[in-house]
């Protein structure tokens, strides 16, 4: 029996509106994945997209958190739900991401050629036309954000369609092997947000797994869309202060000194070219995220509300 023969997957839902119809449409159209292995997980959304997934697909598994316990909390839960069932591996996938038929049994082949593969993910790129690389997969160089998005904004072109051995593979198209899970764990829940799948990669690599993407299958994401876009306050605030709270379990002084020089001390200046672009805002949130995560705070639904700080 194949990899993909009891491969399941996990979409969390918060507020994602009609983008969970055309994600869950894109994996139930994947032939041999049938909507029973499918595991929705919605962080009490407000917006009636958790009615509107469960009218139009009775038949996957649903779990209503009854709030917001963030991406990695919620992925987890899927995940457990996944594994108790027997589930082989576990692809966690972003609500505003789609896959072009046949992705998920191509990803499963890879797994099931290598032992020792633990993540594999597919070469992600932005859903608009034409497309462009959202990523290939990322590598951890402690710099802006801690890590680097490989393609981030690259034409299309056969040097993205290799498969390549990388540092993390993105939690939006992120598929694990059970025996990796059951090992190393899941998602560290602590970060909420953004940076537990660098995280996830770095230990799969610590135990001895390989972590790769194949660029001949691709998925089509429309990122951050939950949070507001790219560069929003919230997005940039999460992002600043998680990139502290994995220095602060991982760093050494080599990496603390790489963060501050390239990421902390750049901050003032992408403050005054936001007052340019309107982008000044997700500047301070960053560096106001930095400062948290210093002080050794957490990433929490209540500090996402709208309202809840001056700069969103």
């Amino acid at each position: 029996m194949s990899t993909f023969d009891r491969l399941h997957a996990v979409v969390v839902n918060w507020n994602g509106g009609a983008q969970n119809l055309a994600c869950l449409r894109s994996l139930v159209e994947q032939e041999g994945l049938p909507e029973e292995r499918i595991v929705f997980v919605d962080n009490a959304s407000r917006d009636g997209s958790r009615q509107a997934v469960g009218e139009r697909y009775p038949r996957l598994s649903m779990i209503d958190t009854g709030a917001n316990v963030g991406f990695g909390e919620g992925a987890n839960r899927g995940a457990r739900l996944a594994l108790e069932r027997g589930a082989s591996a576990v692809v966690f996938v972003n609500n505003d991401l789609t896959f072009p038929g046949g992705t998920l049994a191509r990803l499963c082949e890879a797994l099931d050629g290598e032992p020792r593969l633990g993540i594999v993910g597919p070469l992600v790129l932005y859903a608009d036309a034409p497309p462009r690389v959202w990523c290939a997969g990322g590598r951890l160089d402690h710099r802006q954000n801690l890590s680097t998005l490989l393609g981030h904004g690259a034409p299309v072109d056969d040097g993205w369609r290799l498969a390549r051995d990388v540092d993390y593979v993105a939690g939006c198209a992120l598929v694990a092997r059970r025996a990796l899970l059951d090992e190393v764990g899941l998602f560290d829940a602590s970060y909420f947000a953004y940076h537990e799948d660098v995280e996830l990669g770095l230990r799969a690599r610590q135990a001895g797994y390989g972590v790769r993407t194949l660029g001949e299958v691709s998925a089509f994401h429309a990122p951050s869309s939950a949070t507001g876009g790219g560069y929003s306050p919230r997005r940039k605030w999460m992002m600043g202060l998680n990139s502290v709270r994995f220095l602060r379990r991982y760093g050494d002084a080599r990496a603390w000194g790489r963060f501050v020089v390239f990421d902390v001390l750049t901050l003032p200046w992408v403050v005054l070219a936001g007052l340019a672009n309107g982008r000044w805002r997700g500047g301070l949130a960053k560096g106001l995220g930095i400062a948290e995560g210093l002080l050794g705070r957490r990433v929490t639904a209540e500090r996402l509300e709208p309202g809840a700080s001056w700069l969103w």
